[in-house]
């Protein structure tokens, strides 16, 4: 049985109320006050609130404020109550969180559906979120074991090989074996960072002050230089310095140097990673109605709509066809990193011929660079 909580001060209406939903088989739990109806939503966890907006010791607002600020009652579906008066005041309760209104007076018929409708929406919001946690599971399970395991293996045989026959090799084989080890270690290091940061951004995410801190070693800088010092590196990581072509415009923005850097090493390494040497990475930026605009284009193996639709942590698609190294996370730690940064990641492609991953950020206001000098 669902359990819907009721803050209304005027005792008809919140009896009224309470009848219709008990009629419809919903659990009703109502309160006259505003700071009473808090704390039972912190205590029952309700399904769904309906609420007034003017009420004593704390109004609608303040209450539907409180509650999106605590992680156990941020999601569930709020219904405003309104006088006719009051409508003019919607976009208050939107902004801070609302799913919808109901004018007084209202009919039974009006309250049956705005309840049956949000929900609703509540059940397929859960589902999609069930079944977008599955498949993090699943890639998870499949990608985790094996990216450990890999470099595992090459670090244990290797030292393995080192203490047993040392005496025997010679300094070409053990430079070889030495090589082997640091390498697997390397990417061991990596994997292990990725899966890490990739947690971090998700508690950032769902949090305000943490990403009131994320946001606070914001500097600005200038684009191109540390563009074109990424894409070398990276260039230079897969040996295909030739492969890569630069067409950059001289942009400003306001962001963590470390950060930035994070999105454009992962866009590049990508990039190389799915195609093959002796084609083009070209990767371009512009300045357009002052959002920053950087485009990374390869001539691999392309994505699928789907595969990009099912963007998600640790989802390298194809793994068995083409058993590539990594855990396909980066793409999606460029989308977290841009989200927070109030950005866009956009991906276009064409499977088997090209793909284009494109970030937008905020590019800094002259206003902004005055500031910080």
């Amino acid at each position: 049985m669902k359990t819907i909580l009721v803050i209304e001060d005027e005792s008809n209406i919140r009896d009224n109320i309470e009848e219709i939903l008990s009629l419809e088989d919903f659990q009703a739990i109502a309160t006259d006050n505003g700071l009473e109806g808090l704390q039972l939503a912190k205590t029952h966890r309700p399904d769904l609130i309906i609420c007034d907006i003017m009420m004593p010791q704390l109004d609608g607002y303040e209450v539907l404020k409180a509650l999106r600020q605590q992680e156990s009652t941020a999601t569930i579906p709020f219904i405003f109550l309104t006088a006719k008066a009051e409508r003019s005041n919607q976009r208050q309760g939107m902004e801070l969180g609302a799913n919808d209104y109901l004018t007084k007076p209202f009919t039974s018929s009006e309250l049956r559906n705005a309840v049956t409708a949000q929900l609703n929406q509540q059940m397929v919001f859960e589902q999609y979120a069930d079944r977008k946690l599955e498949r993090l599971r699943c890639s998870i399970a499949q990608s985790l074991p094996h990216e450990l395991r890999t470099p595992l293996n090459a670090i244990i045989g290797f030292s393995d090989l080192l203490l047993l026959d040392y005496r025997s090799l010679d300094s070409v084989e053990i430079e070889e074996m030495l090589a082997h080890i640091h390498s697997a270690g390397n990417r061991l290091h990596h994997s292990v960072e990725h899966f890490l940061l990739y947690a971090q951004l998700e508690l950032i995410s769902t949090d305000a002050q943490r990403q009131q801190v994320f946001r606070g070693d914001a500097s600005a800088i200038a684009t191109e230089s540390i563009v074109i010092e990424m894409a070398l590196a990276v260039a230079q990581r897969f040996d295909r310095p030739t492969d890569l072509e630069l067409d950059l415009q001289p942009v400003t923005l306001k962001i963590s140097t470390r950060w930035f850097k994070k999105m454009v090493e992962e866009l590049v390494d990508n990039a190389f990673k799915f195609s093959i040497p002796g084609t083009t990475v070209t990767i371009t930026s512009q300045l357009q109605e002052q959002q920053f605009q950087l485009s990374v284009g390869d001539r691999g193996r392309g994505m699928t709509h789907d595969q990009i639709a099912n963007l998600g942590a640790c989802m390298q698609f194809e793994r068995k066809l083409y058993e590539q190294q990594g855990t396909g996370m980066g793409l999606t730690i460029v989308q977290r990193l841009v989200r927070l940064y109030d950005g866009n990641l956009s991906l276009e492609s064409i499977p088997g011929q090209s793909t284009v991953a494109c970030i937008s950020l905020p590019a800094a206001k002259p206003s902004s660079l005055k500031a910080d000098c």
